[in-house]
């Protein structure tokens, strides 16, 4: 139950990061056993803002207050101390521990001899789970728990240090609308006690379902605050957009030929419902949606790195079986992940060897690869895409986000694709990265390549494509040509 009780104040907070800055001049404020909803676009400055709250980023300007008390959060065992708890989106669990051991980790419980009391522990944990509605045994391992209870044991964790201000952030991204109706008496319960939620969700419903007043960033800036009575879908979303498509976007009319790939109702067995679209020769085919909406799964479909349940995958006309990335690559199909460090590059290895890594069988010289070729590949690349790079031999961790960007781009580029899938092409690289990538999209566009964008950055998409295609919940919402798309539009067919 919301109090007039001011919890935590934030005062005009900026942090600026090389080349970008991430907050100006930004205010927050919640009050006890409140749910204050955080939401703007992907790039807004939420998690930015959250981090600084968390003590694991320093504000370069601005002023916090915590409970009436000027707070220099100097970092996370600071914020925990004070009471500030954050529930990250990927839940920070060790999953080989068990539920007790995560719960206290780094505060145990311990007897007089400073031995860990196990079994005070698993009993408060007991009383914990209990708390939350969580019937499970304190001693199962966190790798054996479904995420709904994973996320529970998190929020257990907090109320076990007397948490006083909890963010969830999208922490119905991965749950089942009953999951979501648990957690939503969960958070209530919490607030009943006092504590104060900050709740951060692209999805509305939720919002004015849960939320007590919320909170706008756009750019980096606070819009304002409102109460959600006083509020609709459309005036939220109206706050969350109002901007326009710039210079950064340098798209150029081209020539759109024949179909190149062709999906028909293609289903996964967690996600996916009947899936279809298609792409054409010089086409860029952006797909937007939602955290959770199922972009990337249909992406990783198409190349084969998951299986499909049902439905057929057609290449210039003709039904394909991927059964593989190579078998993908072979078609020629070219695939750029979302997480370029995981599952994009060998940070250890030199750009050379990251860029032949797709094309190895090619670059063989009997049964060695080529050196010459290799390296004739790396700086061709490097040249074509403006790499900044001391040389083909520097190991890739030593290059910028938006370098590092291009050189998995050039992996992908190597297999000389007909149709080329990137995800999330210009995650964390700056302003002047993103312009260039951009640039490059808009010249293969040009070549007759079909392009596939999938990208949570609604400028970026509208800037960039021929055709939108919005997805929610592994369904296909809709379908927008560049000339009739607008933010407010694409943002109304994701939450519908």
């Amino acid at each position: 139950m919301r109090t007039d009780q001011c919890l935590l104040k934030m005062e005009g907070i900026s942090k600026t990061f090389p080349g970008v800055k991430a907050l100006d001049q930004v205010d927050l404020e919640i009050h006890r056993g409140e749910v204050l909803a955080l939401v703007g676009e992907n790039g807004a400055g939420k998690s930015t803002l959250m981090k600084i709250l968390g003590g694991i980023h320093s504000r370069d300007s601005g002023t916090i207050a915590f409970e009436g008390r000027p707070a220099d959060l100097r970092d996370p065992a600071h914020a925990r101390r004070l009471g500030i708890s954050i529930i990250h989106q990927e839940l920070n669990v060790m999953e080989n521990l068990d539920v007790a051991e995560n719960i206290f980790v780094g505060d145990e419980i311990r007897t007089a001899l400073v031995f860990v009391d196990r079994k005070a522990q698993v009993g408060r944990t007991r009383e914990l789970l209990s708390s939350v509605g969580l019937d499970v045994d304190p001693r199962a391992l966190m790798k054996d728990l479904s995420l709904a209870s994973r996320q529970m044991v998190e929020i257990a964790k907090s109320l076990s240090m007397n948490a006083k201000l909890i963010i969830m952030d999208e922490p119905t991204s991965s749950l089942t609308e009953r999951e979501t109706e648990r957690l939503f008496r969960i958070v209530r319960e919490v607030c009943a006690r006092g504590i104060g939620v900050i709740y951060i969700s692209h999805r509305l419903e939720e919002i004015f379902e849960l939320a007590d007043r919320v909170t706008v960033l756009r750019d980096g800036r606070t819009v304002g605050t409102k109460e959600l009575s006083e509020c609709t879908k459309e005036t939220l979303i109206a706050m969350m957009v109002g901007r326009e498509i710039d210079e950064l976007y340098p798209k150029t009319e081209g020539r759109i030929g024949n179909e190149a790939l062709r999906v028909e109702k293609v289903s996964t067995a967690s996600l996916l419902r009947e899936v279809s679209f298609a792409v054409r020769e010089g086409e860029v085919l952006g797909f937007a949606g939602l955290v959770g909406a199922g972009r990337t799964e249909l992406a990783k479909v198409v190349f084969g790195l998951d299986r499909k349940s049902g439905g057929d995958i057609y290449l210039a006309g003709k039904k394909v079986s991927i059964g593989s990335p190579w078998e993908a690559i072979r078609l020629g199909i070219g695939y750029v992940p979302e997480d370029r460090k995981r599952e994009g590059l060998v940070l250890g290895m030199a750009v050379r060897g990251n860029i032949s890594l797709s094309v190895l069988e090619r670059l063989k010289r009997y049964l060695f690869v080529s050196g010459r070729k290799e390296k004739e590949l790396a700086e061709d690349s490097i040249l074509r895409l403006r790499i900044k790079a001391q040389s083909a031999s520097q190991a890739v961790k030593f290059l910028s986000g938006g370098n590092q960007q291009k050189v998995v781009l050039a992996k992908g580029l190597a297999t000389t694709p007909k149709v080329l899938i990137l995800d999330e092409p210009t995650r964390g690289v700056d302003v002047g990265a993103k312009k260039e990538i951009h640039s490059i999209i808009d010249a293969l566009a040009k070549t007759g390549m079909a392009i596939i964008v999938i990208s949570s950055e609604l400028p970026e998409i509208l800037g960039i494509s021929d055709r939108i295609v919005v997805m929610r919940n592994g369904r296909i919402k809709g379908e927008l040509r560049r000339e009739e798309a607008t933010q407010v539009k694409v943002l109304e067919l994701a939450f519908r």
